[in-house]
């Protein structure tokens, strides 16, 4: 088999086994309890991961260069980042496991969006040959993550406002338990976030001549960070009731959402992010 053809489809494979544990998470429902069914669906979770890994690995192999460079490879990459963070806080807290379905419909929009988009190589600027690549790319990733494990978190008292959505997360710990988590993870992002503006700054200084120009993606970027430092900052202050402030959270992410998606496709500035 043409190493081409075999990491598309270990990548298929992954998308697979990433639909067969998000249904076995929603069928299972929202407990801590560690009950077979969620063993099941950390252990499929855990194999998607592991090809989606091999897949990503054998790309880097035969073009040179990470999935930094193409809308294929970001949404890709953000797939696996984003499915190792929250794997990782299921495995370290409890009460994400009662929440990993608060995480499943952004994780089915990148499965979904990522077949539709061309698997082709594409080139990698002069810019992007510097270390602080890397650096930039991790840091921002865990912040994209820890978000979206807080919105898990914070989405269950906003769901909670409705008579279904008390009756399906019965069995879930209370409101200020999730938001107490929610607020810590979103701590943790809020900390990578301002990294990754830092060294993004120093990336443009290196690859521009200048650490910022409020270009389409960085004006995008500065919102979003300001956005979550708004809401830590009401949080700590203003003390608002769990569902106001997941559902501030919720907006937040929507908003990094589309900076790291969104942008590309109107910016024509020369730091574009996914092209």
């Amino acid at each position: 088999m043409p190493e081409t053809a075999l990491d598309i489809t270990l990548l298929w494979g992954a998308l697979g086994v990433y639909a067969l544990g998000a249904s076995l998470a929603f069928a299972g429902g929202p407990t801590t309890q560690p009950t077979r069914r969620q063993q099941t669906c950390a252990l499929a979770l855990a194999v998607a991961l592991l090809l989606h890994t091999l897949s990503l690995a054998l790309r880097w192999d035969r073009l040179g260069h990470g999935p930094f460079t193409t809308l294929h490879e970001i949404l890709s990459s953000n797939l696996w980042s984003l499915s190792l963070v929250l794997l990782l806080a299921w495995w370290a807290v409890r009460e994400v496991r009662s929440v990993v379905v608060g995480a499943l419909p952004v994780l089915l929009v990148l499965g979904l969006w990522l077949p539709m988009s061309n698997p082709g190589a594409g080139h990698l600027p002069a810019t992007y040959d510097t270390p602080l690549l890397y650096l930039h790319t991790v840091v921002g990733k865990l912040y994209l993550g820890l978000l979206l494990v807080a919105v898990a978190l914070g989405s269950v008292p906003v769901l909670r406002q409705s008579v279904a959505g008390l009756r399906f997360f019965m069995g879930v710990p209370d409101d200020r338990r999730l938001d107490e988590l929610a607020h810590r993870f979103a701590a943790y992002a809020f900390v990578f976030d301002t990294l990754m503006l830092i060294v993004g700054a120093v990336w443009a200084q290196d690859a521009w001549g200048r650490y910022w120009a409020w270009d389409p993606l960085e004006t995008w970027a500065f919102l979003s960070w300001l956005a979550l430092a708004v809401a830590l900052h009401a949080r700590a202050t203003v003390r608002p009731r769990p569902a106001v402030f997941g559902a501030w959270l919720a907006g937040v992410f929507v908003l990094a959402f589309l900076t790291f998606f969104g942008v590309p496709f109107f910016s024509t500035a020369p730091h574009k992010g996914a092209v």
